[in-house]
């Protein structure tokens, strides 16, 4: 999806400190971007989508807020050589979800965020998650369970999952949550009206995320939705 971008702008920056190079000092592998110094920053955590890899997302770092650190980690369950995801498919239906794979990676993923959070001298609140189409549905499944692990997420051209859909309990108090969606109009893999849905019943359990229609774009991520990541993000920590 963006992996030629994201290679082409990988070192592009002077101002942060770039790291090609695949870390596996925490639960999850991953690439990061980030300063040098040892300032209490605002963290962003890219999660890929379905046979991608921690290379695809970490170019969208240059067209976002350059005060921030970023990493961009890798899926646990590999499907070959460069290609991860989240969760496997379920018989021939969609990607729904196996419990035990959701549980696993949503595991790892919540681990991640709270060592990444010490090592980058940050709090909880001050991480974001963007993910996109496997990644977006990775986002939910983490941000909007109990106890609360990041401060926002954006699903870009996501879906919420079943499994997550049926245990949101509308009496619940919403958590703490800044919520970014955005999805194209003509999306195929994932279709327009998963996110006009996940919109609709998170406005239902009080949460208020910001969502972002893109006319004719498919599934993939377009520069006006990196426009409005980026203000997303810029409003989040002015």
């Amino acid at each position: 999806m963006l992996k030629v971008f994201a290679l082409l702008t990988l070192l592009a920056s002077s101002a942060v400190q770039a790291q090609t190079t695949l870390q596996s000092d925490l639960p999850l592998k991953y690439l990061e971007q980030v300063h040098a110094d040892a300032e209490a920053r605002p963290l962003v955590i890219f999660l890929h989508g379905y046979g991608s890899n921690e290379a695809d997302l970490i170019g969208m770092k240059f067209q976002l807020p350059a005060q921030y650190n970023y990493l961009s980690v890798q899926a646990p369950l590999s499907l070959g050589e460069g290609r991860f995801q989240w969760f496997r498919k379920k018989g021939e239906g969609a990607y729904n979800g196996e419990t035990d794979d959701l549980k696993v990676s949503g595991q790892k993923l919540r681990d991640f965020i709270a060592q990444a959070a010490q090592k980058y001298h940050t709090t909880p609140n001050k991480v974001y998650l963007i993910g996109f189409s496997q990644g977006a549905m990775m986002t939910y499944e983490v941000g909007l369970r109990p106890p609360v692990a990041v401060g926002g997420i954006a699903a870009l051209s996501g879906r919420l999952l079943p499994v997550l859909k049926a245990e949101l309990k509308s009496e619940k108090q919403p958590l703490p949550l800044n919520i970014f969606i955005g999805h194209g109009t003509a999306d195929n893999p994932v279709p327009y009206k998963n996110g006009t849905e996940a919109n609709a019943q998170l406005q239902k359990l009080g949460y208020k995320p910001q969502f972002h229609a893109y006319p004719g774009v498919g599934h993939s991520i377009s520069a006006a939705e990196l426009r409005d990541l980026n203000g997303w993000l810029q409003q989040l920590n002015p």
